[in-house]
């Protein structure tokens, strides 16, 4: 059995995901997005950058016979050579168990190894801002194996990330969480357990395996479906015979809290949401706020609905979609303020800035704090001045939290695609979404043709649509609710 760097990335993310590149038929895995495609792209630039300044040395051996990559490898090692770029590490552990690395640079330095007055240090290359610890553990693991080789323990392993630069991982922390991580990969692996399906829309979003474990979960009912429902809850309410939808829904919120530890809140909102899921229908959740938030969201005569599409790895704000709704009137207009280019960043906030000073008493729905923090980012970037700003960022109303303050809905994620199409809202582009937007900016900038622009600009105005949407909805929601009292929550 053989369990290599990329085996243990994944089983950091999710040992249902190991299990399954072993023992799963591969034709269940999606193809990659375009977006993973990017960044696969994005690291191997980040790394040409890094190798541009080393005169390197790779291994010559048939591709993926990696036993002779690792003599290859230690053949370097043996002569001195000063950098080895993507040398493989490999070792017989026992038990049938080999372990293999291969790490995108090795570094000679002074000391004493097998190999004589020098020795060898590690480097990853990623794209990462900051030290994750999954590259840590996977800087540790290359560690580990080079002290096999050649018979001492590194000085340092590094991880090269893209701002930060070099960061030294801290080995003596890192290696006791290595060594348990590896026991229990080799355990789910060579008894063939198949861990159990949990879906977590942030982390599962960028896996091929997303599709095969999500049928599953819909099938059982999981209850990792739930919004709320994180890895740490679920065998608590495992442990207290609460392992399904129904299950939780009849749960006494009392209760629950008092046998969880999750605290009153949490409780009634889990309890809430598994009612929701059962009937496929809304719970008021907070009654005491619906009278106040139907009242901060009850029709303008003007309405701005407002949606930024970025480009997170240029730090760029290219477009700010404004949907303009004249209710007197009875129009809707649409503004995509766009930069065409990166440069163009402040001539597209000017032009925002411009379109919603037009309108000084109109309030500004988004969905999320992002648009916020995207608002002050700015305005502190090109010097607009508070008395502008703080006057507008009154105006801004968060949909996102007045809906998850308030209501609890039968959908898997409080996400703005998700809420309106459960609403019946569907965007024209099925495929868009906000990482699939950050491929198409990156194609319009490195083909110059205009469709991808166009798409992108398509897309955005169906997200401010569907704020809109979700606005409507939430305001005749709660505007029913204050009506009918009795059909209100009585948590």
């Amino acid at each position: 059995m053989l369990l290599t760097a990329q085996l243990l990335l994944s089983y950091q993310r999710c040992h249902r995901q190991a299990y399954l590149d072993v023992y799963e038929d591969k034709t269940q895995k999606s193809a990659p997005s375009d977006f993973l495609n990017k960044l696969r792209q994005d690291r191997l630039e980040h790394q040409q950058t890094f190798f541009a300044r080393h005169s390197w040395v790779q291994p010559d051996y048939p591709r993926y016979d990696w036993k002779a990559g690792a003599q290859a490898t230690l053949a370097l090692m043996q002569a001195g050579t000063p950098y080895i770029r993507r040398g493989v590490l490999w070792i017989e552990q026992g038990n049938g168990v080999a372990l293999q690395s291969i790490p995108d640079l090795l570094t000679k330095i002074e000391g004493t190894s097998d190999f004589g007055d020098w020795r060898y240090v590690p480097t990853d290359i990623r794209l990462s801002k900051r030290p994750k610890l999954e590259y840590q553990i996977l800087a540790t693991f290359h560690a580990h194996l080079l002290a096999n080789i050649q018979g001492v323990w590194p000085e340092e392993s590094y991880l090269y990330l893209r701002e930060r630069g070099l960061y030294s991982v801290n080995l003596t922390i890192n290696q006791p969480k290595l060594d348990q991580l590896l026991l229990e990969l080799i355990e789910t692996i060579q008894t063939q357990q198949e861990p159990e399906v949990f879906i977590v829309s942030n982390r599962c979003s960028l896996c091929g395996w997303l599709s095969h474990c999500y049928q599953i979960a819909q099938q059982e009912q999981h209850l990792s479906l739930l919004p709320g429902v994180t890895p740490s809850r679920y065998p608590i309410l495992q442990a207290h015979n609460l392992a399904s939808v129904k299950d939780l829904a009849f749960a006494n919120p009392i209760q629950l809290a008092e046998v969880t530890g999750f605290g009153r809140e949490v409780a009634n909102k889990l309890i809430c949401q598994a009612q929701a899921f059962a009937n496929q229908a809304p719970v008021v959740f907070a009654a005491s706020e619906v009278s106040a938030i139907a009242a901060q969201i009850s029709p303008a005569p003007i309405e701005l609905y407002f949606d930024i599409e970025a480009e997170p790895s240029l730090n760029l704000a290219y477009l700010h979609g404004v949907l303009v709704v004249d209710r007197e009137n009875q129009t809707e207009t649409f503004y995509p303020l766009l930069a065409d280019q990166p440069h163009q960043e402040e001539q597209a906030w000017q032009q925002f800035l411009d379109l919603v000073l037009a309108y000084p008493q109109a309030p500004i729905y988004h969905f999320c704090a992002y648009e916020v923090q995207t608002v002050e980012r700015l305005a502190a970037l090109y010097g607009s001045p508070d008395t502008i700003i703080q006057p507008l960022l009154e105006r801004f109303i968060d949909l996102h939290a007045h809906v998850t303050h308030t209501v609890v809905l039968p959908v898997e994620s409080y996400t703005l695609k998700l809420i309106a199409r459960w609403l019946g809202f569907q965007w024209r582009n099925s495929e868009a979404n906000g990482a699939q937007s950050i491929y198409w900016y990156s194609e319009w900038l490195s083909t110059g043709d205009r469709d991808f622009l166009d798409t992108i600009v398509e897309y955005n105005e169906d997200d401010c649509q569907a704020t809109y949407q979700i606005k409507n909805w939430l305001a005749d929601f709660l505007a029913f609710e204050l009506t009918t009292p009795a059909l209100q929550s009585p948590w």
